[in-house]
């Protein structure tokens, strides 16, 4: 996303933008995402919540959203929802598949959809590198060996619940230029998952996420417990991520599965887990469900300032940029939206 969004607005600032896809069609993780971008509706909420982040990014993200939603808007991207289901945050619901098309239409020239994005990055890096270079690769949740040597020895377990193409090449480029890392590589947002044998589809990402942990007790398969802290239950995916195999057994009182996680029930949720083959053991006082941590994006990577730059004449943003959710968890695509344009401008010389 944020790849499209500084596209389309150094275009709309009257500059020549060379646009590289590496994968066969444009919006990585976009489009597998519920399409809600939004924010906390307090700002002392968002410091409390994500505290190792950098103040003056996050502040950027909270003044700033609601001016580019309706940005977003103006182009045409169609909104399905206009509240998020959580009294927390305020934002807007898009239609993924129509967002990704509304922000390809405004960044103009097609993706090159040939691989040849990184090829192309690297060339731009080398000298004279008279053009400015904006990071939006997604981060490097897709790189096993990347996310043991940050986030965990059970990588090899791990559910990729990304865009393939999320494999680093922002991260290796900007290092390679001179910018440095930021705070948090070791985190990531995730989501526990039915677990092996179950099969899932990339369309079934957000469907099947089983977000009760706060209804249930949590355990490894060596019988310690976690208990979920967070609104979010990322504290949850992240300790899975970590567990032996990468695994976590939620088990819930029958009594509890009628209770409504927004729109849908525990119960809905863990029907749908048994629907594609999850373990679930259903007792007269309980049920349990074998999950699987689902990495999504990775939440550190390089250090930016306020002008989303990592190093002269490069810039990152999206899930290139590290510091804005450090801590807990934030909008992903509300950082894409907002950093995506502030890249832009930034890059042109203009006044972010």
């Amino acid at each position: 996303m944020a790849g499209l969004v500084a596209a389309a607005e150094a275009r709309r600032l009257g500059a020549d933008v060379r646009l590289f896809e590496k994968l066969d069609r444009p919006g990585g993780s976009m489009r597998l995402s519920s399409g809600v971008i939004w924010r906390h509706r307090d700002f002392a909420r968002f410091r409390a919540e994500c505290p190792g982040g950098d103040e003056r990014l996050q502040l950027t993200l909270f003044e700033r959203l609601d001016g580019d939603l309706r940005w977003l808007e103006a182009l045409g991207a169609a909104v399905t929802e206009r509240q998020t289901g959580n009294p927390l945050t305020t934002g807007l619901r898009f239609d993924p598949s129509g967002l990704t098309e509304a922000l390809a239409a405004a960044a103009g020239n097609p993706p090159a959809q040939d691989g040849s994005g990184l090829v192309a990055g690297r060339a731009l890096l080398e000298p004279p590198g008279d053009a400015p270079l904006i990071l939006a690769t997604g981060g490097f949740a897709a790189d096993r060996s990347l996310l043991r040597r940050h986030v965990t020895r059970e990588a090899e377990h791990v559910l990729l619940r990304t865009a393939p193409g999320s494999t680093g090449d922002g991260l290796r480029l900007g290092l390679g230029a001179g910018a440095a890392t930021g705070p948090g590589l070791d985190e990531v947002y995730a989501r526990v998952m039915p677990a092996p044998p179950a099969q899932i589809a990339p369309e079934d990402y957000v469907r099947l996420a089983q977000l009760y942990a706060r209804h249930a007790e949590v355990m490894n398969e060596r019988g310690e417990r976690f208990e979920a802290a967070t609104w979010s239950e990322i504290d949850v995916a992240q300790w899975t991520a970590r567990q032996p195999r990468a695994r976590a057994w939620l088990r819930v009182p029958t009594a509890r599965l009628g209770e409504r996680v927004r729109e849908r029930t525990v119960g809905d949720m863990v029907d749908a887990a048994a629907a594609v083959g999850a373990r679930v053991r259903r007792e007269p006082e309980h049920v349990t469900v074998e999950t699987v941590a689902g990495i999504t994006t990775t939440l550190g990577g390089l250090r930016v300032d306020e002008h989303a730059r990592a190093a002269p004449d490069v810039f990152a943003c999206g899930a290139d940029a590290g510091g804005i959710a450090t801590g807990g968890y934030a909008s992903g695509l509300a950082a894409a939206l907002v950093f995506g344009r502030i890249a832009a401008r930034a890059a042109l010389g203009e006044t972010p």
